[in-house]
């Protein structure tokens, strides 16, 4: 076990490594800079502490996020890695005393805050101890095209600059396009930097978007059924924070509420005491939770649609930290289009950037409307290349609700747009289908138009909502601006022409994410005394990953302890009596017979195995059932790709994603017949060179006209 593992398991109680962290921590050690892009969840935090326990000296973490400071630095002193932070939360004396420390260089890490980089004093006193590692959290923050750009960290580079000798760097962050990818590496002056972007899907999630439901009954309904899980519930404005607030508290909810209109006191008392575990749901406006270490949240709704994918996946990604299934539900209205359209408007920025803004919107819309799979959504949106059709663990994936013919009414709308001369939003077209007697309508003698009052057995809300879907998946585009018009595209244009149907589909959403455990709960109070008793959060004790294994496997000594996901020497020294303790009581109570547990537990794992094997034994009977092999068989009949998605009434991505799940599974597809010759060496070369899994860095290293269809068959099916 090389030093690195050993550091894993020592202070973090983990065995291996998630995708992408030894590598990351492998160059860093090797004094190399990194740029790290992961998603929230996926242990950033792991790939710079890591690195910071084993170095000679002290590293420094740049962090804009005052809480997630405090929670990071209880969690490396409660595994024995000396921590601190300097923030404006602290008096003078204390700040004072924190400073003659790292001084004297007691801590392996020190967190900042990036404004902490203006005080000439505070850089002075820092040239004085052995900085052999500078951390960039949230470097997103740097660039002005990312979703959250902060000034205050264009100061980051001259602070290195300033540390003799250089400092290996790295920035994490867990949302970046190409373009602030660039920045920042420009920005920080990164010197020949190792990029790693460790793919955004997040498998334990359940992503869902509910249109038309009372958003108040909706999470009444929620909670009643979730009773006791923990969640953040996030609202556009301070008023609807509120507003919810007030339901649940007057519901006998353990609420809490966050934003920006209440006091600092107030602010953090929420925070204490959602981290303690005292109230189950926080309330809170955008301002909350990205300083949130909390690993056991188990849903996130979110009451409007934030501004953009970014910001939404960020938040989103609050749930299921631990690994855990937890839920991430998006309740949509129109309006609130109308709200992030008016904060845009209202801002300070560029035309430039504004516009920007309204593109980023107009993604995040269609995200709510579009009827393909929202994982593949969120992957594409960041340039990721989603490795299934279906994940089968979304509200569009596994809907109970058939697919509805929309067709008349989208060429009802489409004329409609058509008769307007592609100048008018959805509002107005919306009317104009409606039959609205109003002024504006009136004014312009739109009640003269063929498609006035077509669709009149419909509500204004049901054509937008139509009008939203048409846009979401490409029938419609609209323009990107505060005033956006509505274009048909050449997919309407071939709707018009009798050249295919329209299709939408009605969604619900039934789950449970409570844990029926006896023994997790007798663990869950016997940590909630702990942390009460020593000042933190109790999921810095342990989380409820440890927690659930414990009562699952109830290890009865020293060595099985240690081998508890989560568990590391320091908290064993610390805590693993007590727990070993309550499970051995537990059990002599229940007079469980713990051999027979563990011989279940292997006898589970050997039938699990067994039924793996048996559904590949079974695989060709399934296969006869299965739509890639439809088109395997087509595509092996001399159909083009174009012929089979014309037949099977589907696009031509679909097609293509059959023909890789066929390459992959070791059917008769030859790439030469696909991809023309001159490209293969070109693509085999690009994918030599990236050190990335995702494709999309390979794409940009290649000719426009190579497609994700040819470096797909590339890379799977040419040695």
């Amino acid at each position: 076990m090389n030093n690195i593992q050993k550091a894993l398991k020592k202070y973090f109680g983990y065995n291996s490594f998630r995708e992408g962290q030894k590598e990351i921590i492998s160059d860093v050690i090797n004094n190399r800079d990194v740029v790290a892009v992961m998603p929230t969840g996926a242990g950033k935090s792991i790939c710079f502490q890591v690195p910071a326990a084993l170095f000679e000296g002290t590293t420094i973490v740049i962090s804009p996020l005052i809480s997630l400071m405090k929670d990071q630095v209880d969690n490396l002193n409660e595994a024995g890695i000396k921590a601190t932070y300097i923030n404006s939360t602290l008096d003078s004396g204390e700040l004072n005393k924190r400073m003659k420390d790292i001084l004297d260089e007691k801590y392996k890490l020190v967190y900042i805050a990036p404004e902490r980089l203006e005080s000439v004093a505070f850089l002075d006193s820092l040239k004085s101890i052995n900085i052999p590692f500078v951390a960039v959290d949230e470097a997103h923050c740097i660039s002005q095209w990312g979703h959250d750009f902060r000034p205050s960290y264009r100061k980051i580079a001259g602070f290195i600059n300033s540390i003799y000798p250089r400092p290996i760097v790295g920035a994490y962050t867990a949302t970046a396009t190409k373009r602030v990818k660039k920045d920042i590496i420009y920005l920080l002056n990164l010197k020949n930097p190792s990029i790693y972007v460790t793919g955004f899907d997040r498998a334990n999630l359940y992503f869902s978007v509910l249109k038309g439901v009372n958003k108040e009954n909706f999470i009444l309904s929620y909670l009643s059924k979730n009773k006791g899980v923990t969640g953040i519930i996030y609202t556009a404005t301070r008023k609807e924070a509120e507003s919810i607030y007030k339901l649940l508290i007057k519901n006998n909810v353990k609420a809490g509420v966050y934003h920006a209109g209440l006091s600092d006191e107030d602010r953090n008392n929420g925070q204490n005491k959602f981290a303690y575990d005292d109230i189950e749901v926080m309330v809170a406006t955008n301002a909350f939770g990205m300083g949130i270490d909390k690993s056991n949240v188990r849903f996130v709704i979110h009451n409007n649609i934030p501004k953009n994918m970014e910001a939404y996946y960020q938040e989103a990604g609050r749930a299921g930290r631990d690994g855990e299934k937890s839920e991430c539900m998006l309740l949509f209205a129109p309006k609130d289009i109308q709200l992030q359209t008016y904060f845009i408007d209202q801002s300070n920025l560029s035309m430039e950037r504004k516009s920007n803004e309204y593109e980023k919107l107009r993604a995040m819309v269609d995200y709510c409307h579009t009827s393909q799979c929202l994982r593949k959504y969120i992957l594409r949106y960041f340039s990721e290349e989603a490795a299934f059709e279906k994940c089968d663990n979304c509200s569009n994936c596994n809907d109970d609700c058939e697919m509805k013919d929309i067709t008349l009414e989208a060429l009802k709308i489409f004329s409609c747009v058509y008769r307007v001369k592609q100048s008018f939003g959805s509002g107005m077209v919306a009317d104009i289908l409606k039959g609205s007697k109003s002024k504006k309508i009136l004014d312009r003698r739109f009640d003269r138009l063929s498609t006035y009052g077509i669709m009149n057995d419909y509500t204004k809300k049901d054509i937008v909502d139509m009008i939203n879907k048409l846009v979401a998946d490409n029938y419609l585009n609209l323009s990107n601006d505060g005033y956006p018009v509505l274009k048909l595209t050449n997919k309407a244009v071939a709707v018009l022409k009798n050249k295919g149907n329209v299709h939408i589909k009605t969604l619900k959403v039934k789950r449970s994410l409570s844990i029926d455990n006896e023994l997790f709960e007798i663990l869950r109070k016997l940590r909630r005394n702990i942390a009460v008793a020593e000042k933190v959060p109790p999921y810095i004790v342990f989380s409820d990953v440890s927690l659930k294994e414990m009562s699952t496997f109830m290890p009865v000594n020293k060595n099985e302890f240690l081998g508890i996901k989560g568990v590391g020497e320091m908290k064993y020294e610390k805590y693993g009596d007590r727990f070993l303790t309550l499970i051995a009581d537990y059990i002599k109570d229940k007079e469980i017979n713990i051999s027979s547990i563990r011989n279940n537990l292997i006898q589970n794992s050997i039938n699990s195995s067994v039924s793996s094997l048996n559904d590949n034994n079974n695989i060709k009977k399934e296969e006869k059932k299965k739509s890639h092999i439809i088109t395997y068989e087509m595509y092996k009949q001399g159909k083009s790709i174009e012929e089979i998605a014309k037949i099977r009434e589907v696009k031509e991505r679909t097609i293509e994603d059959h023909i890789v799940m066929c390459l992959r599974e070791g059917m008769d597809i030859d790439a030469y017949e696909i991809v023309p010759h001159e490209y293969i060496e070109m693509i085999k070369e690009a994918l030599d060179d990236c050190k990335e899994q995702r494709l999309s860095p390979v794409k940009q290293m290649l000719p426009e006209v190579i497609s994700y269809f040819w470096i797909r068959l590339v890379k799977y099916g040419v040695n």
